[in-house]
């Protein structure tokens, strides 16, 4: 099999570098600081869409500003206010040591992406690693599915995308690859129920039960 993970809120916890970071964008452009719990709902879509909706505008410059000035702290503080949750490390192992390829697919850039997996000895695991380019405003998570998809075109046909988001799913039906939603990220259970993913799993052994069930009936 072919499996699509998901990088924040799936591999890692990138709660509290997201937060503040969006809370200093804010600060910086001189609008309110919110609160963690209205930050919350913005970790993992797009920034650009998570900044339409804090800063209460389409404007896309004001956007871009917000954008520019979250990344002024992200690169060199907040992409490591992070961790690896527990259990993924090994999960990552199984799944390997099962055949499965194993991909990243991320609306994040790809650059930072990169630099996280690096720094939690990651990389190693992942055939690739599919995020969107830095300037990129209109790159969709579907394409880039379709993009890792093509890399292993063989195993089109026996493709799981894993994700803690609504959007993940939705995305891999898109895609028309099969969905497997983990509940430890960032939605809340009726964002996922209503989503209607393939398979859902409440913790990383789970996720290696599902493949491993998924594996004998392929």
């Amino acid at each position: 099999m072919h499996l699509l993970f998901d990088l924040d809120g799936t591999l890692t916890d990138s709660r509290e570098g997201i937060t503040r970071c969006f809370q200093h964008a804010l600060a910086e452009l001189g609008y309110p600081v919110p609160a963690d719990r209205d930050v919350a709902p913005f970790i993992g879509p797009p920034l650009a869409a998570g900044f339409a909706c804090l800063l209460g505008t389409s404007d896309a410059v004001l956007i871009d500003a917000g954008i520019a000035a979250f990344r002024r702290r992200f690169e060199p503080v907040g992409m490591f206010e992070n961790r690896v949750y527990p259990g993924i490390a090994d999960a990552l192992d199984d799944c390997a040591a099962m055949g499965c390829t194993l991909s990243v697919v991320t609306g994040k850039p790809h650059i930072f992406a990169q630099r996280i997996l690096d720094h939690f000895e990651l990389t190693r695991m992942f055939r690739g690693i599919h995020g969107s380019a830095l300037a990129d405003r209109q790159f969709t998570k579907t394409r880039l599915i379709h993009d890792a998809c093509a890399t292993v075109p063989e195993l089109a046909g026996a493709t799981l995308m894993i994700g803690d988001r609504a959007d993940d799913v939705q995305s891999a039906k898109e895609a028309r690859v099969h969905s497997l939603a983990v509940t430890w990220g960032y939605a809340g259970e009726h964002e996922l129920t209503t989503a209607l993913p393939d398979y859902m799993v409440d913790s990383p052994a789970q996720l290696v039960d599902c493949v491993r069930s998924l594996m004998g009936a392929v």
